[in-house]
């Protein structure tokens, strides 16, 4: 989301915000280098995001401005991870509206910017396992509206993923791909949860894999695809400098990992500059990074006919640089 929008909503709306200075306001949404960084200070900034899902028209801007900005760095395919509960909650909204909306705003950026995009329906884990089944169902019935896949993302240190367990995998029987956010703040153990009693393919930031050399063996055997987050992973505490990120480490091990900017908005960076950071302060080499873009292409939520053709376009694109 773009700050200055939300700087915007904040003004129209009358919220209970030092709206008046920018500098001030951008705190309540942005994690910067006054913040300690950890866990609890990052998810603070949703509690406040979520006040400004005000009316159906902001939230289909915010995910046509999404899109677009999407389009500006050059992205051909985004997949768009949103939280239906987060969007709903200020104005008690259906949770199908709420989804609706998203998709009614995809639909028309995507054609506007020339991005393909597919959405995924994020749920937290502390939040009722009711709610997920909810969101997992309607998910389930928009999967021909570009709606393709489940995520279980938040606290994995106090609120476990077992009670998601029977939701997640009912949802991938009817058609959706999933996702688990494992292995951040938590333990390798939660990444081998994840691998061992959900069926995923992927997980998000993964990066404590690298803790366990067992884990990472069994990562390695399903073909685990790890959605490392570089930049969140330093502001949000997981690492303590970002020289310290296991991501090269991971690489080395073998490990199909991807490169993604988590919260754009709210770390202040973009893509391209998540990609500038692993190269040149982890030391990635282009050639690598080549790898871990095709490595998101094999691992996107498309089928096999529209991955073949993704994978073509990326690696034209790549085919000047290395």
């Amino acid at each position: 989301m773009r700050i200055n929008t939300l700087f915007e909503i904040a003004r129209q709306s009358g919220m209970d915000l030092p709206i008046y200075d920018p500098r001030r306001f951008e705190k309540f949404v942005q994690v910067d280098g006054g913040d300690v960084y950890n866990s609890t200070n990052f998810l603070a900034k949703f509690q406040t995001i979520r006040r400004f899902f005000l009316t159906p028209d902001i939230i289909k801007r915010v995910t046509c401005e999404a899109v677009a900005d999407a389009a500006e760095e050059n992205i051909i395919y985004l997949e768009l991870r949103f939280t239906p509960v987060a969007l709903s909650v200020e104005k008690k909204f259906s949770l199908a509206e709420v989804m609706d909306w998203v998709i009614e705003g995809v639909q028309m950026a995507s054609e506007d910017y020339g991005v393909i995009v597919r959405l995924i329906a994020s749920v937290n884990r502390h939040e009722p396992v009711e709610l997920a089944a909810q969101v997992a169902g309607l998910a389930v019935e928009r999967r021909d509206r570009g709606l393709v896949g489940l995520d279980l993302a938040g606290n994995e240190v106090d609120f476990p993923a077992q009670p998601f367990v029977n939701i997640f995998r009912e949802a991938n029987e009817s058609g959706l791909q999933l996702t688990v956010h494992a292995g951040e703040w938590g333990e390798a153990a939660s990444v081998r949860h994840a691998i061992e009693k959900f069926p995923v393919s992927r997980i998000g930031h993964g990066v404590r894999v690298i803790d366990d050399a067992r884990v990472v063996a069994l990562a390695r055997e399903h073909e685990t695809t790890f959605e490392v987050c570089i930049t969140s992973n330093f502001q949000t505490g997981v690492v303590s400098a970002l020289t310290n990120h296991p991501l090269p480490d991971m690489l080395n091990a073998g490990l199909k990992a991807t490169i993604n900017t988590d919260d754009p908005s709210i770390f202040h960076i973009s893509l391209s500059e998540e990609y500038l950071l692993a190269h040149e302060v982890l030391g990635i080499p282009l050639n690598v990074l080549r790898q871990c873009t095709m490595a998101a292409a094999e691992a996107a939520f498309v089928s096999p006919e529209e991955k073949i053709e993704l994978i073509r376009r990326l690696e034209e694109g790549w085919s000047d640089l290395v």
